[in-house]
């Protein structure tokens, strides 16, 4: 295998993770661009809060594939060049950074839930599920999304490892959790001080009218 095919195939995966659908979705929709309200974070938790389910569930599904697709590609064609396990677990991370500092946003992107959770479903499937069903579990319980994203971020590397070992997956599961934790670090100080705002629920300055002029913050 030539070193620079997975430095090649992981650049790729950067290049679409570093896709915003919660801006493209919510210009195409004629919404405002979800930097701009509730928190700021473009991703479709805070899209949901203009109102529009439609887009939120759009961009929840988008920013899943775009961690999924690039994994799925090396399962499903690397081995003609010798990629495994470990340029399926490094494109996967790829793609989860690229959403996190998109290089066409200007580095400023979202929290990585929906990516992550697409990342994990290509490189085990049943890792994948599990930690979708811990984030459902407490988000319908609890009802904040950010601690449904904290646990699960939390249990996705204790799975891999007590089910099926160490490895890049492992280790894959383990980056892309430190850093999920990390970027909802105000979401813990809100949690703590009980101002965390929760599933559906407006937060912060309120959407700006939808208009077909709204395009990138400025």
């Amino acid at each position: 295998m030539e070193p620079f095919i997975p430095l090649i195939a992981a650049l790729a995966a950067y290049l679409i993770g570093s896709l915003s659908f919660a801006v493209l979705v919510s210009r195409a929709m004629g919404l405002g661009d979800p930097r701009s309200y509730g928190s700021g974070n473009p991703g479709a938790t805070n899209v949901l809060r203009s109102g529009n389910k439609g887009a939120a569930v759009l961009t929840l599904v988008l920013d899943a594939l775009k961690g999924f697709l690039p994994v799925w590609a090396v399962a499903a064609f690397g081995g003609h060049w010798g990629l495994g396990e470990g340029t399926a677990a490094l494109v996967g991370v790829a793609a989860f950074l690229g959403h996190l500092w998109p290089v066409f946003f200007e580095f400023k992107g979202g929290k990585g839930v929906a990516t992550a959770a697409g990342v994990l479903m290509g490189l085990n499937p049943w890792l994948g599920v599990g930690t979708l069903v811990t984030w459902l579990m407490i988000a319908y319980f609890f009802r904040y999304s950010s601690l449904a994203a904290l646990i699960s971020a939390l249990f996705a590397p204790f799975y891999q490892l007590l089910i099926w070992g160490p490895g890049p997956t492992a280790i894959a599961a383990g980056v892309m959790g430190l850093l999920l934790i990390w970027r909802h670090s105000a979401n813990i100080q809100k949690l703590l001080n009980g101002t965390e705002s929760k599933l559906g629920q407006k937060s912060g300055s309120t959407p700006p009218p939808a208009s077909p002029r709204h395009g990138a913050k400025r």
